[in-house]
């Protein structure tokens, strides 16, 4: 495998608590129905919110594009059997994702009380 792309980024939970009571449809624009399933479940879900939002971001970072080059909810978080998140595309994402040559994401995920992280790598099949 060969290394396409490397993104980062970090989210301040307290900022992401204020969106999500500001703006109702929020969750429903960005977020997958899973992903809203599983952060829905915990009794603050924002911590999860911020994370999720931060691996999108980071996931358009190591694509090489910024906000609103593909629809955020297209960009889904799973948590794997192990407990690992991992990252599923949808439509105009996983498009990208396939013109790149994305053949596997690995993804990191880190929260706070105050702050969430996320650090994403696209990687492709190597030569030969």
């Amino acid at each position: 495998m060969i290394l396409l792309g490397l993104g980062t980024d970090l989210v301040d939970v307290d900022r992401m608590r204020d969106v999500l009571a500001r703006r109702k449809g929020f969750v429903g624009r960005v977020f997958h129905p899973e992903e809203q399933a599983y952060a829905d479940k915990q009794n603050d879900p924002t911590q999860r919110y911020a994370a999720r939002f931060a691996a999108k971001e980071a996931v358009m970072k190591a694509m090489g594009v910024g906000l609103g080059a593909i629809a955020l909810a297209d960009i889904e978080v799973t948590k794997q059997p192990s407990g690992a998140p991992g990252i599923r595309l949808h439509g105009t994402a996983q498009e990208l994702a396939e013109r790149l040559g994305v053949a596997t994401w690995q993804i990191s995920l880190s929260h706070t009380r105050s702050a969430a992280s996320a650090v994403v790598v696209a990687l492709g099949p190597g030569p030969g």
